[in-house]
């Protein structure tokens, strides 16, 4: 068996080299595997980062987002298996040797692992990172619905080319690509051992920014027709009392160690929660009832 990895790079050097370091250092993996690093029009290639380790393609795609970066890697490709982490990420010790047992079953398709936050300083968490270590990259809920995040993804080459390719910026390419498996017929099967590790937020402001992507593609989604609108107020509505209903879930996780932690999931999820219901509403307010201009409008 031969795994191939493709990773998509835009100015991340750092955590390119260090994502490299942890697949050159993987255990039980008995599969062969070809590494190709696609960078996306990074202000510098990365090349002094991919010569520091033996085999390492480097490509290059300039059409913006990490998907059309995935789709050249994905076509210089020569192995039986697709693997996809990113640059930000590293893996775990088992990474490969998980999707080498998984792929051993003929009848497995398509797979993604577990996704988890790595703390910059585990003895000092920052205001983000307890928050993320439970409420973000929940590869388990995602694959549950039909789609698996793109950092932590393997499949047959086969199945890439009868799904399609990957979309570009603008579309959150994940979902819409697992999606679209899953219409084909295609199942997404969680692999718990497959773990890859992921930097939290630098900022509160990177995670609103986030939410406000994912706000405007569910718009557009879920909030078509009168009772789609009605049904979006009522998720708004839900979501600013729903830290409550948490609780336990914080209290119980063995993502978290001490109360710190515990206290600094719960006020982050609070005001993160919050936002997400105003933006919610402000952009059902600004965008779908706002009265449409007319054809002649020059306002």
């Amino acid at each position: 068996m031969l795994i191939s990895v493709v990773i998509p790079h835009f100015n991340q050097e750092a955590y390119l080299r260090r994502c490299l370091e942890t697949l050159h250092a993987q255990q039980g993996c008995r599969a062969e595997r070809e590494i190709i690093v696609v960078d996306n029009a990074s202000n510098e290639l990365p090349e002094a980062a991919c010569k520091a380790f033996p085999g390492v393609r480097l490509l290059s795609e300039k059409t913006p987002g990490p998907g059309p970066a995935r789709n050249t890697g994905a076509q210089a490709a020569k192995g039986d298996v697709l693997a996809f982490i990113d640059a930000d990420c590293h893996a775990d010790p088992g990474w490969l040797a998980a999707i080498e047992t998984a792929f051993a079953l003929p009848d497995r398709e398509i797979i993604g692992g577990d996704v988890r936050v790595d703390y910059a300083d585990p003895a000092r968490p920052t205001f983000i990172e307890p928050y993320e270590a439970i409420y973000s990259y929940r590869n388990e809920k995602y694959i549950a619905h039909g789609f698996s995040g793109t950092g932590n993804l393997a499949m047959r080459p086969d199945i890439l080319k009868h799904v399609g390719p990957f979309a570009g910026v603008g579309v959150a390419e994940d979902r819409d690509w697992g999606l679209r498996a899953g219409a084909l017929g295609y199942r997404i099967d969680y692999i718990d051992d497959m773990i890859v590790y992921h930097p939290a937020r630098n900022s509160f402001s990177e995670l609103t920014g986030k939410w406000g992507r994912h706000i405007a593609h569910d718009f557009r989604d879920q909030a078509s027709g009168l009772s789609g609108k009605l049904r979006w107020v009522a998720k708004a509505a839900a979501l600013a009392v729903s830290p409550l209903i948490e609780i336990p879930t914080i209290i119980r996780s063995a993502r978290l160690h001490g109360g710190k932690e515990r206290a600094l999931a719960f006020l982050c999820l609070v005001l993160i929660r919050l936002y997400r219901s105003a933006a919610m509403l402000r952009t059902l307010v600004t965008a779908g009832w706002r009265r449409p201009k007319n054809d002649w409008s020059r306002s």
